[in-house]
């Protein structure tokens, strides 16, 4: 074989490619201790990748996050699709890291690092109640600061869980960056249609409610209610039996901002919904960025239905479930 007089010393490739994947040496140091530019550090570098002296392998299942992002996104148009992979090697996997509660959180960092991505000055971002966005908030980065307006999508829901109260939720999230936090002073749902008209023009709350208006972001978590009722709504301390029973026979699906939707997407047309202090499904499809976040297998019809009426546009969920839903989309075309 004919060799190019202007072929670089191939040992030299290798040795840069050494130094800087396997030493983790920066080109600046490479570059002086060969005597040569960082210029022609960077050339061997890729000469490296050329000649396949080195090799970047992605291996499975970890690439398949990928496949399973590309797709999702491609099939409901989404702005963006975050896959927490939440794989490790069977040998060192935990009981811990296979549980659900693992999950969650896993896609709660996902979460707090996509936020603080995207987020900027003079945003006005919309909050909701969610077991992950209440873990999500846990890892954000306190000492990121924006001119930010945080604000409830809905009332109170105390009552049946305090810890996730979209109230304190709002205030956790406003101090991590240092914004202002706008919430409603009232309980979610009213005992009337009269009732909560009363309270929606109460002064608080009328500025609550025109500031809905002026939301561009918004972050929540699904609830869901079939296969099965999983979601915290579901419980009595929130609503009667004869709520739950009026929601069943509109085929409720889940609840997204405290309002609830059927099999497309739909808000369901119920006594309930007049009777709830929360952003307008309408309203709510009209924000800019919807982000949604959700962990594991049992939400994916809710999921699939949410995303049949466009209440999604940023989707950030675990493998396991990213997979089902995947499934579940090409079953249904």
């Amino acid at each position: 074989m004919a060799i190019d007089k202007y072929n670089q010393s191939a040992f030299l490739v290798l040795k840069v490619a050494y130094l800087y994947y396997i030493e983790n040496r920066s080109q600046n140091e490479i570059a002086k201790e060969l005597k040569v530019s960082v210029t022609t550090v960077s050339r061997l570098l890729t000469k490296a990748k050329e000649d396949k002296i080195i090799e970047f392998v992605i291996r499975d299942p970890y690439i398949e996050c990928i496949h399973l992002e590309e797709k999702i996104k491609e099939m409901f148009h989404l702005k963006d699709v975050i896959i927490a992979p939440g794989i490790t090697n069977q040998a060192d996997e935990s009981e811990l890291e296979k549980s659900e509660e693992n999950e969650k959180k896993l896609v709660a960092l996902e979460a707090a690092r996509y936020l603080q991505r995207i987020i900027k000055d003079n945003d006005t971002l919309g909050v909701t109640w969610g077991t992950t966005v209440y873990q999500m908030i846990n890892y954000l980065n306190p000492s990121q600061k924006t001119n930010t307006k945080f604000v409830t999508l809905h009332g109170s829901i105390a009552s049946c869980e305090n810890a996730l109260d979209v109230r304190t939720l709002v205030s956790r999230m406003a101090k991590a960056f240092s914004g202002e936090r706008y919430y409603l002073l009232t309980d979610a749902l009213m005992s009337s249609r009269d009732a909560t008209e009363i309270m929606k023009q109460e002064k608080n709350n009328h500025l609550v409610f025109e500031m809905f208006k002026e939301i561009n972001v918004s972050i929540s978590g699904i609830g869901s209610f079939y296969p099965i009722e999983s979601s915290v709504l579901a419980k009595p301390d929130f609503m009667t039996a004869e709520d739950l029973k009026d929601l069943e026979e509109h085929d409720v699906v889940g609840d997204i901002a405290l309002r609830f939707f059927d099999h497309n997407g739909a808000e369901c047309q119920t006594d309930i919904a007049e009777r709830m202090i929360a952003i307008d499904l309408d309203l709510f499809k009209k924000i800019e960025t919807k982000i949604t976040l959700a962990s594991g297998v049992a939400k994916t019809h809710t999921l699939y239905s949410a995303l049949k009426g466009g209440l999604i546009d940023v989707l950030i969920i675990d493998y396991k479930l990213a997979d089902s839903l995947l499934n579940l989309a090409q079953q249904e075309i």
